[in-house]
């Protein structure tokens, strides 16, 4: 492999496993905040108790997210030195705003959360952990517009061989970046439900402090169902804006390679890229490509065929990729509406017990397929339109690259053997009786 292959590789390795760890960080910290926020209210033992155990797998998993987080960013000038000196002028002063005022902001707040039992008043308290949510998003926010201005770059000039930034708001306001943020945060609080669903599971199935996984599996609930519902309606705008922006992207994802009006869905395909045409086609529904795309069953879809080959994504995985995240994203709502209608029999209900705790990865699984649809989908251009990214790399021996790929696979999964053992461990053991300064 090339260094280029090689670079690429690590990049997905790090960004994937860091992936594991941000969407939890996301929605628990706002979940957090509310179990607080009721107990305040309320002045519910339970409510302190939640706050306390959801808050401490909150803090293990936003342990893991900055140790991995930290070394992906700086891949940006070791393996990607000539992207970061052709487009830095823009994705830096992103990456910076991220850093500098909500990284820093969250990493403070976070600090006085732990510490700030029994020496600040309980609803001060509450409010730092509100703090503490909010610059989480905020900073999932900024990395979004980042990605989205990758996928769809605007406000910028080519000026002495690189791009440089003339219109900071249209950067901000990128639809791309924007449908990026409204469709992925909410994939982070129905991943965070999840969670709390299928560990509040197994705890019942246990017949385990009741009252307390009860309460939290109808918190996961209500929001799982609100949350599944939205990411259905945005991921169906970012579809249609993908259809306008990236028709590549989109031909890959249907593995669709004949442009044509009315143009079909296939429920089962096996791409041949090879050959240029599907091994197995197996349920063909007419013109339905055309209304996902356009909202028109009569549009026209460009198919792979009239795309340059040198400019078409690599097709099985962003086929695979997009076919895996839509799947899920329709059983999610099916199982939070199934649980609404057990919701008052819940313990007696141990099948849809069971059936959430095995489901408890399957956001995990989601939210990875939507990012290598993202970025593969994306390809060749690591600036869509403007820069191909095999011209982005590093000039590096490929040794190196094969180097720190393999020590970052080693680090990486030494690193997720003992986070995932702490969640684990800390989980299975349940709520311990919470004191204010505990």
């Amino acid at each position: 492999m090339d260094v280029v292959m090689l670079s690429r590789l690590q990049f997905a390795a790090a960004t994937m496993f860091h992936f594991l760890f941000v969407p939890l960080t996301l929605g628990l910290s706002v979940l957090v905040a509310y179990m607080e926020t009721r107990y305040v209210k309320t002045g519910d033992e339970t409510y302190l108790r939640m706050t306390k155990f959801w808050g401490k797998l909150f803090l293990i998993n936003f342990a893991l997210g900055v140790v991995t987080g930290i070394t992906l960013e700086f891949q940006f000038g070791t393996n990607w030195s000539r992207y970061s000196a052709y487009v830095g002028d823009i994705f830096g002063s992103l990456l910076a705003i991220e850093a500098s005022l909500a990284f820093f902001l969250e990493s403070t707040f976070i600090g006085i959360w732990i510490f700030g039992w029994n020496k600040i008043s309980k609803k001060a308290h509450a409010t730092v952990m509100w703090l503490v949510a909010a610059a989480g998003n905020i900073s999932a926010v900024w990395i979004l517009l980042a990605n989205g201005w990758m996928q769809q770059p605007v406000g910028y000039t080519i000026r002495g061989g690189r791009a440089e930034l003339t219109d900071f708001l249209a950067v901000v306001t990128n639809p791309f970046g924007l449908l990026e943020i409204v469709h992925t945060i909410p994939s982070a609080f129905l991943l965070s439900a999840f969670f709390i669903m299928g560990i509040s599971a197994w705890h019942l199935l246990k017949k385990q402090h009741i009252e307390f996984f009860t309460r939290s599996f109808n918190i996961g609930l209500v929001v799982g169902l609100v949350a599944s519902l939205v990411v259905v309606i945005t991921g169906d705008m970012h579809a249609v804006h993908v259809t306008k922006t990236q028709p590549a992207k989109l031909a890959a994802m249907e593995s669709h390679w004949e442009t044509q009006a009315q143009a079909p869905i296939v429920l089962f395909a096996i791409p041949d890229e090879a050959h240029e045409r599907n091994k197995i086609e197996i349920g063909s529904l007419p013109g339905v490509l055309s209304f996902l795309g356009y909202h028109d069953f009569n549009a026209t879809v460009t198919g792979l065929r009239d795309i340059p080959k040198d400019e078409r994504p690599p097709v099985l995985p962003t086929f695979v990729s997009f076919r895996t995240m839509v799947a899920l994203g329709t059983l999610f709502p099916l199982l939070t509406i199934i649980g609404l209608l057990l919701k008052k029999r819940l313990l007696e209900s141990r099948w849809y017990l069971w059936v959430m705790l095995f489901a408890l990865p399957l956001p995990y699984l989601a939210m990875e397929m939507g990012w290598i649809l993202a970025e593969v989908g994306r390809q060749p251009w690591i600036v869509y339109g403007l820069l191909k990214t095999a011209v982005a790399a590093s000039p590096v021996a490929e040794v190196q690259v094969m180097t720190t790929l393999v020590g970052f696979i080693l680090v990486y999964g030494l690193l997720g053997i003992a986070g995932f053992y702490l969640i684990a461990n800390y989980a299975n053991k349940g709520p311990q009786p919470a004191t204010e300064n505990s």
